[in-house]
């Protein structure tokens, strides 16, 4: 089997990268589609606006994100973009407008910049949209033939967001590293169908080092509205490093566990990385590498992810509310089977109740 590493075209990140925008779109041709929720159009509005004006007969159109990325809602974008017969497709927000955007342009087969206003997943730079239904639970993933033709990210929008996006992409973000071993000791496929490269494993190890090093002085500066080293080290690793290290190197039991988590409405509320923050700590106990388990809690702790079922408001019926998420879990077309044996119900079944008392110990302990 081949190694495959796939990436975005150009990653350009930095304070005011916003009002370059248009500066990039003419290059794929004069007329944008940008899709964007009522907030997010409010943010960028003007700067949006400045942009287009110095760049002569470009035009732009918003299209209104209404909070799923569902094939419903791509439906819409997709026949807007058709009347309007636009030359590029622009994505500003977070992950599921993101996400909207990818299928969208994929879809009408027209390029595709992605603006991200958080660093509160890596989905920026893959090749791969998650799809929800209409109510919230996870469907499906829409794998695509390309990656962004370019991921825009402005650390000024970024750090005006609430700190707990920026803490959600680093639970997310944690998983890249500890999922990518298991595809790599596996001699699993990547997102790509392919082997990982030496590079996006190196890029996974950078996410997790990145994290441990600067992730609670990020989430500070964040909270003063800083940028500093930190956060843009931070944003990095959440965006870049863990999009390049996760779809290069691969998936395995922690966004599986997410996925499944999706199921139990407790949990709809809570971000993506907060959801993957507990697959991380249950994939932990499945590869019994309980020595990084105590650090995962540790950090997830200190920086505010959630850690136990409890963190996550499953109370009630916790056993039977366990299995629900373990059968998802292990839906044949999960990641979990990047395992080199076959996982069932009652592995992540067990594996789940048992990160649950040991995160709940570890936490208690930090009191």
């Amino acid at each position: 089997m081949n190694k495959i590493l796939i990436s975005p075209q150009k990653y350009i990140q930095g304070a005011g990268a916003i009002n370059n925008v248009a500066e990039y779109a003419i290059k794929y041709g004069k007329h944008s589609y940008i899709i964007a929720d009522n907030f997010v159009q409010g943010l960028v509005k003007d700067k949006i606006e400045k942009s287009y004006k110095k760049q002569k007969d470009a035009s732009y159109q918003f299209g209104l994100f209404d909070g799923e990325s569902s094939m419903e809602e791509i439906n819409k974008h997709l026949d807007a973009v058709k009347q309007v017969n636009a030359d590029v497709i622009i994505g500003i927000g977070g992950g599921k407008t993101l996400d909207t955007a990818k299928a969208t342009a994929f879809k009408f087969n027209k390029p595709v910049i992605i603006c991200p206003t958080l660093a509160s997943t890596d989905a920026p730079t893959s090749a791969l949209a998650i799809i929800y239904k209409p109510t919230g639970e996870f469907e499906s993933y829409m794998h695509l033939p390309f990656n962004p033709n370019i991921v825009l990210l402005d650390t000024e929008l970024v750090v005006n967001a609430p700190a707990r996006f920026l803490v959600s992409g680093m639970g997310d973000a944690l998983a890249t590293y500890y999922e990518a071993k298991v595809c790599v000791d596996a001699g699993s496929k990547n997102m790509a169908g392919g082997l990982s490269t030496n590079a996006a494993f190196a890029l996974a190890t950078l996410c997790r080092d990145t994290l441990y090093k600067y992730g609670l002085e990020a989430k500070k500066a964040c909270e003063a509205k800083k940028v500093n080293e930190a956060f843009e080290n931070i944003v990095e690793a959440n965006t870049l490093l863990s999009g390049l290290g996760f779809e290069s190197s691969g998936l395995a039991a922690a966004h599986s566990v997410h996925d499944g988590l999706t199921e139990l409405e407790e949990t709809h509320h809570f971000m993506h990385g907060e959801k993957v923050s507990f697959g991380t700590i249950v994939q932990a106990v499945i590869d019994k590498n309980y020595d990084e388990l105590e650090k995962i809690v540790k950090f997830s702790v200190k920086i505010g992810l959630p850690v136990t079922l409890k963190d996550l408001g499953i109370t009630e019926d916790v056993e039977k509310k366990a299995m629900i998420v373990a059968k998802k879990t292990v839906h044949k077309d999960e990641t979990i089977h990047s395992y080199p044996y076959k996982m069932t119900k009652d592995i992540v079944y067990k594996a789940i109740l048992e990160a649950d008392k040991l995160a709940t110990k570890i936490k208690e302990g930090m009191k």
